[in-house]
């Protein structure tokens, strides 16, 4: 779906009635907002992925509000009509409602997102459902939550188990019921997604959870091979970024040591007379 105005929430459930497939990246600057748009994608995700992916830490959990501020406004001047979802980072959500709708509304008033994600289930339900009810979009996330790496004992595929696969669906409808408009389901078997999103009315993203999901979303850094160290099952490069531009680094470095950068071509002159002036004629 390519349109000539700003996506709505309205927009992605008419796609999943039509059951065409939503694409989704996350992006984290104005440069990647910008190539996001043209090449036509329907959502954006600035996530707290950013923490690993630009930020050089080893997980998500110590990006900041502030980080996700910062960044998203920079993708929301990339972009004309693409749907912009801005993560909630760890601990802006779980102290209390009020602290929760007070961060939501930042990302929304103060960086220009158009929905917020927040992960985990039907434990934080009302806290989803009263930021919905302020007016917020919200995208749900379920699975592999990146924030409770440590409760879930490192980045494990869930839902493997009858117990775990009845836990999800509980927990996405606990999500649809508080009036979330998408879910990301993250790192849990084919079979189980598709019996999720088929019981549900609002679509379904995936990521590592198989190809029925309503859409899919990868990390930028992952899809490009741009300075990425992560090589999850479920990521699939579709180009060699990184190499491109360490290639060129390299090259740049070789001529400048030998002299051959800047040549002529790249070197402003001045009038000879004038520089007799200024040096004295040689």
């Amino acid at each position: 779906m390519k349109k000539d105005r700003p996506l709505t929430i309205h927009d992605f459930k008419k796609m999943k009635e039509r059951k065409e497939p939503i694409t989704m990246v996350t992006a984290y600057d104005y440069p990647t907002a910008k190539l996001v748009e043209e090449a036509g994608l329907e959502m954006i995700l600035i996530g707290d992925s950013l923490g690993m992916v630009v930020l050089g830490y080893d997980s998500t959990i110590p990006v900041t509000l502030q980080d996700i501020i910062h960044h998203t406004k920079a993708v929301v001047r990339g972009v004309k009509n693409a749907f912009v979802v801005a993560d909630m980072p760890f601990l802006t959500y779980q102290i209390n409602i009020e602290k929760a709708m007070e961060n939501a509304g930042r990302l929304i008033q103060e960086a220009g997102a158009k929905a917020v994600k927040i992960e985990g289930g039907q434990e934080i339900a009302f806290t989803v459902a009263s930021i919905v009810k302020a007016g917020i979009p919200v995208v749900g996330h379920i699975g592999l939550t990146p924030q409770s790496v440590h409760q879930l004992g490192g980045y494990k595929v869930q839902g493997k188990s009858l117990e775990e696969a009845r836990r999800l669906l509980a927990d996405a409808k606990a999500l649809e019921d508080a009036g979330v408009f998408s879910i990301v389901l993250e790192a849990i078997p084919g079979e189980i997604a598709s019996w999720i999103t088929e019981q549900l009315s609002v679509p379904t993203i995936g990521i590592g959870a198989g190809n029925t999901c309503d859409g899919q979303v990868l990390v930028f850094h992952d899809l490009v091979q741009y300075a990425s160290n992560l090589s999850p099952k479920f990521v699939k490069p579709y180009g060699q970024v990184g190499e491109m531009i360490r290639d060129s680094l390299l090259q740049y470095k070789m001529e400048v040591k030998n002299r051959d950068f800047p040549s002529k071509e790249h070197t402003f002159t001045m009038n000879e007379e004038l520089l007799e002036q200024l040096y004295g004629k040689v």
